[in-house]
């Protein structure tokens, strides 16, 4: 395991973060090692256009680096999952968007569920390698345990399996910057779902995290 100093996540920034308004709802999820502060100014700027919203921290995230080692891909995506149902009580439309992994959680939930419309966000299909970045919404861990990689590629391999069974309106984004995916990861997508609507939202030398 890799123990290299981790991020105070004692900050408010770092706590799930939900609204409830309107009848439409989003499903906001971070990423692999990361913390709901990664998706919180995307949930603030929904809110401002009247969107319901909810962000989480997924199983062994934003706690210890143990708590990490403990937790499996199916954790991650039956917390994901949890989180859909709850929100498809309270809202009339549901969508869901997520970042990095959580954008494959979000692929795997049109896979096996009926969300509104799903927008993953730096969705991998494929990994080069870590990315650095500096804001104060970068609260997440720097180091992660070897056992969460091999979770990580399990479930990249799943969603990229299954995305003939999406069918619900599609819009990915993906930037030029991005180090850490293949660059091909938005076209996989596109390519691979059934939706009838679906398109993508190419960002320009911003990285990875480019929801903060």
């Amino acid at each position: 395991m890799k123990t290299r100093p981790e991020a105070d996540f004692s900050s408010p920034l770092c706590q799930p973060y939900e609204v409830r308004q309107g009848e439409h709802g989003v499903l906001l999820m971070h990423g692999f090692a990361g913390s709901a502060a990664h998706m919180r100014p995307l949930a603030e700027g929904l809110v401002q256009q009247g969107f319901g919203v909810r962000t989480i921290n997924l199983p062994g995230h934003a706690t210890t680096l143990e708590d990490m080692r403990r937790c499996s891909w199916q954790d991650w995506l039956n917390a994901a999952k949890e989180a859909f149902r709850e929100m498809k009580e309270q809202y009339r439309f549901v969508s869901v968007t997520g970042l990095s992994m959580g954008g494959c959680l979000t692929l795997m939930i049109a896979e096996q569920s009926d969300p509104t419309a799903i927008a993953p966000i730096s969705a991998p299909m494929g990994v080069r390698k870590d990315d650095a970045l500096t804001s104060d919404y970068d609260l997440g861990y720097t180091g992660f345990p070897t056992k969460s990689a091999v979770d990580l590629r399990r479930i990249i391999h799943e969603a990229r399996n299954n995305l003939c069974a999406v069918t619900c309106p599609v819009l990915c984004v993906q930037s030029s910057g991005d180090q850490v995916i293949t660059p091909d990861s938005a076209d996989v997508i596109l390519q691979g779902v059934r939706s009838k609507t679906k398109g993508v939202l190419r960002l320009e030398s911003v990285p990875h995290v480019c929801t903060i």
